[in-house]
């Protein structure tokens, strides 16, 4: 060994040291980052809450209007939603990167600490942060949809373009919605899963499974409410028939994508994990 030569225990530490840094995050470090921040939204007041859940429901409405307005602009031709589903993801975007409170990301980031320590007490909050989030949500998304749809902010062929993508939303059985809501439920849980390890990649991630979920059709309770919601404002849809028809299915489909697809078995796998390593 040279005088420049580090040793050898110290060359196989640094290897090591790198090898550790090059590693995926483990399934284990990704729930427990999800789970303190879980633990973090149920310890917050109803009213903070409240206003995070309503600025969410204003952002979403965004992605009616950038997939509307690309899709205003783009010819009539089959390859068109390629393009204007981009538009779709512009609201979550701001959603998620602005830290609001959107309702199907709360299917997994609060349901964690629920399963890891299952009293009544943590399902009464669970249940507070799910009615608070989903109502004020819905409040937001019902006031953008109404502005858009009743004020000349935008030009008529735009608002077109608006009630083409409600009617496209609206125009499914209830069975339909609901299995399409099963698959956006499953996607966004996922995408909350897959932030922590993303580091670099948050935006690209969320344009990646927003994007899908846009082009799939895929019911989403706050950003499909707020297409069909577009339509209640103009009279196009009555109340009653979106309520019972579109949000009622849309909803139960995101809860079962999101709780039964993605928080619990994903914490199944680690416990499972923690269990075969005691063992």
């Amino acid at each position: 060994m040279t005088p420049d030569q580090p040793p050898a225990g110290n060359q196989r530490d640094e290897a090591a040291a790198e090898a550790r840094e090059r590693q995926a995050i483990s399934p284990t470090v990704v729930h427990e980052a999800i789970r303190k921040e879980g633990e973090e939204e149920l310890g917050r007041s109803t009213a903070a809450l409240g206003w995070s859940g309503l600025a969410a429901g204003l952002s979403m409405g965004f992605s009616l209007v950038a997939e509307g307005l690309l899709q205003r602009h783009l010819p009539d031709v089959s390859w068109r939603p390629l393009v204007s589903k981009f538009g779709y993801s512009v609201g979550f975007l701001i959603v998620v990167l602005g830290r609001q409170q959107l309702f199907t990301e709360n299917t997994l980031t609060p349901v964690l600490p629920l399963l890891h320590e299952f009293t009544g007490h943590r399902a009464w909050q669970v249940l507070r942060l799910w009615l608070t989030v989903l109502f004020t949500n819905l409040i937001g998304a019902l006031v953008f949809a109404w502005v858009a749809g009743n004020t000349e902010v935008f030009d008529p062929a735009a608002r077109a373009a608006f009630a083409d993508l409600g009617r496209a939303a609206a125009d499914h059985p209830p069975g339909t919605i609901l299995i399409r809501a099963v698959f956006a439920g499953w996607l966004i849980a996922l995408m909350v899963w897959l932030l922590p390890a993303a580091e670099m990649a948050r935006v690209s991630i969320i344009v990646i499974i927003t994007f899908l979920v846009g082009l799939g059709e895929f019911s989403h309770i706050i950003a499909g409410s707020v297409e069909v919601l577009y339509l209640v404002s103009t009279g196009a849809l009555t109340f009653g028939k979106c309520v019972l028809d579109y949000m009622l299915p849309t909803l139960s489909g995101n809860i079962l994508g999101g709780v039964a697809l993605v928080a619990a078995l994903n914490h199944a796998q680690v416990v499972a994990g923690r269990q075969g390593g005691a063992s």
